[in-house]
């Protein structure tokens, strides 16, 4: 059987334990014969390699684990990269989503300024990442990648470096996906959707159940309740107040606009007053997961390392681990297995710009995406694809050419923002906050 070495760079990050565990119990289709967790983080990521050790452990004794902060050391004669960076950690999604808050405008670490922000901080250590990978990992690598905001990410490194073997994925059709199968009863594998837009920023056209359309049947479900599964016993009722109040805010898009049934991020750019009403600007979803997820994951390995009894299996489930999973077996197998995937437009969209990094189902073969063609998109869904994806091409201008005005055009340009004159005060309080991180702008 073929065996792979495997790295996760970013190999720190809470969801690791998640995608070690969806990886391992595949080991008899997708077996490695090391995993790597790489970080610049030495102390955060053996904090969580306690965890993936138990999982190793659980699931794949014999497997070689090596903890890294050495680049060479992680990528050589490495096969699959994930990367899942989170450059700033956590402090700095606060000040993406708290800064905004100041003005009125939302904050969100994707969406708007903070995603423009998390954007370039995200864009060089990405490209160096693909460095690392074309100076010592195989040539036949692939680095499937999470880092947000990836539809940014995306767009930069087909720019500065557009040979390098990358896969540009998210993971929140795939949740919703869940939702729906949730609503419909049924396994989300059973599902088949067409869509259309960016990262972060798009639209299901169909949704099929075993080759039954059942789109209409979940809009007028949306409609009515949002995303959120009547089944009291769903997991999903069990999570954060910010991600119930997502899911549920479709309901407003979907009962206004029938064409669709929306991404839930689309609440930024539609809802966007609602949104900054319900927010908190002392207290957004950054300390959510600080004072929730954040918090569990290394109270337990505190106490695990205290000789505490902790069922450290809490911490190695999520939909995350799965998708990214079946991305790579795809990848490495030519399975041909249908998934939304980032890719140049090249006419998917044939009313949209050639150059656009859209998001559209593709078969996932050894070569790379073959996009699935969408055909031409309606007016309403073109305009607003059009303006983000041009907020998108600005903010990567900015940090190509070091430019302060570029950025400021993309920052008045997002849909989120209301003005020029608060656009600006936004981004420069973000230069100063993000000293340490940023390009210098001129």
């Amino acid at each position: 059987m073929k065996t792979f070495k495997l790295v996760i760079a970013g190999g720190g990050s809470t969801y690791t334990p998640g995608i070690v565990k969806s990886l391992l119990v595949q080991k008899d289709r997708f077996k490695l014969n090391e995993l790597v967790l790489y970080d610049n983080n030495a102390e955060r990521q053996e904090a969580v390699g306690v965890i993936v050790r138990h999982v190793v452990e659980m699931f794949d004794p014999e497997l070689k684990l090596t903890l890294t902060t050495d680049p060479e050391v992680a990528m050589t004669d490495a096969d699959f990269i994930f990367a899942q960076m989170r450059v700033g950690l956590y402090a700095m999604r606060e000040q993406d989503e708290k800064i905004p808050l100041k003005y009125g405008v939302v904050g969100q670490e994707t969406c708007g300024p903070g995603g423009l922000a998390y954007g370039l901080r995200t864009i060089y250590p990405m490209v160096e990442l693909i460095d690392y990978c074309e100076k010592y990992a195989k040539p036949t690598y692939w680095i499937v990648n999470y880092s947000n905001p990836a539809a940014i990410v995306a767009k930069a490194t087909f720019r500065l470096r557009p040979k390098a073997r990358i896969l540009n994925i998210c993971d929140m059709p795939v949740a919703i996906e869940r939702n729906m199968a949730e609503i419909l009863e049924c396994d989300r594998h059973d599902l088949e959707v067409d869509y259309f837009g960016l990262n972060h920023f798009g639209w299901f056209t169909k949704v099929r159940l075993n080759g039954e359309d059942v789109t209409e049947k979940l809009k007028s479900y949306v409609a009515e309740h949002g995303y959120m599964p009547q089944n009291a016993k769903s997991d999903v009722l069990h999570s954060d107040p910010s991600w119930l109040h997502t899911y549920e805010n479709a309901k407003n898009i979907c009962s206004a606009f029938h064409d669709y049934l929306p991404n839930t991020y689309m609440q930024y750019y539609l809802l966007g007053d609602e949104v900054v009403k319900s927010s908190d600007p002392n207290h957004t979803r950054a300390n959510e997961v600080m004072e929730g997820r954040e918090k569990r994951i290394f109270d337990a390995v505190a106490d695990y390392r205290a000789g505490k009894d902790v069922d450290l299996t809490k911490f190695f489930g999520g939909v995350h681990g799965e998708f990214i999973v079946d991305v790579a077996m795809s990848l490495a197998f030519d399975l041909r297995k249908r998934y939304l995937v980032m890719v140049e437009n090249n006419g998917a969209v044939e009313n949209l710009p050639s150059d656009a990094m859209v998001e559209v189902p593709a078969y996932i073969t050894d070569r790379g995406p073959e996009p699935v063609r969408v055909g031409e998109i309606p007016t309403f869904y073109k305009g607003l694809i059009e303006q983000q994806e041009a907020v998108e091409k600005l903010i990567v201008d900015a940090a190509v050419e070091h430019s302060y005005e570029k950025a400021l055009m993309a920052f008045t340009l997002s849909k989120t923002v209301p003005s020029l004159l608060v656009a600006k005060k936004i981004l420069d309080d973000m230069i100063v906050a993000n000293k340490a991180y940023w390009p210098e702008l001129h």
